[in-house]
């Protein structure tokens, strides 16, 4: 329980350096306790930031595997809320949007007072172009969890920059960035919001510092990756 507890709080941190010790972590409880649920989730989650991180020696293999491995957790205990909405956000970033809509309302269905999940159906909305229902899940989230990681701060940026508010989005992209400013996701979703909102300067400042983070980041391999169902929402981020 405690190795999965820091291997958890390595993952929040999103950049690569965590990610590798949060999944050595993960993987040292599986070994203590090959029956234990919470330990698959968290390995799931360190092998698909290896696809975003180009961390990955195959995407591919690394997206079926996260799949897999939350699977397991999932049959392991099928109560386990942050499974269900982990798959679910699974679901949507392999373009499986309704399917992952679903499996995030059944994990808000089984955990009511569980901020993940109500963060994860955030997610999935958000990836189908939902923008608007999306930020209510977002703000229960924080409710819920009142010192949330910065990911959660960043989503509901990025809901906002999805209905053009872009003012909004960079009040809540700088809380994330101030709460981790090593967090790689935090910086691109930054360089969107000021580009976005015509603050070059800005946004420049903060591909800088996407790129400190991780040298090897690239636009157009990042671009793959993009999951929105909307092409509009992908070619404008």
């Amino acid at each position: 329980y405690l190795m999965c507890l820091q291997s958890k709080e390595y993952l929040l941190k999103l950049n690569p350096e965590s990610n590798a010790l949060g999944k050595q972590l993960a993987e040292k409880a599986i070994a203590l306790d090959p029956e234990y649920a919470f330990a698959y989730r968290e390995l799931s989650a360190a092998h698909m930031m290896d696809v975003w991180f180009r961390t990955s020696k195959s995407p591919k293999d690394s997206i079926a595997k996260a799949i897999e491995l939350v699977q397991k957790a999932i049959v392991l205990d099928d109560t386990f809320a942050e499974a269900h909405g982990w798959l679910g956000f699974l679901y949507s970033m392999t373009k499986r949007y309704d399917k992952g809509i679903t499996q995030a309302e059944k994990a808000v269905a089984l955990n009511p007072n569980s901020a993940e999940s109500h963060y994860r159906l955030g997610k999935t909305l958000s990836l189908a172009g939902r923008w608007e229902e999306s930020i209510p899940e977002f703000k229960k989230a924080m409710r819920l969890n009142p010192i949330p990681p910065n990911m959660y701060y960043w989503s509901l940026g990025m809901s906002y920059w999805g209905m053009g508010q872009y003012e909004e989005a960079i009040a809540w992209g700088e809380k994330a960035v101030r709460q981790e400013p090593n967090s790689l996701l935090a910086r691109v979703w930054m360089a969107v919001f000021y580009v976005s909102s015509g603050r070059e300067e800005e946004a420049r400042a903060e591909a800088a510092e996407v790129l400190r983070i991780n040298p090897k980041f690239s636009v157009k391999k990042y671009e793959k990756r993009a999951s929105f169902k909307k092409k509009a929402d992908n070619e404008r981020f």
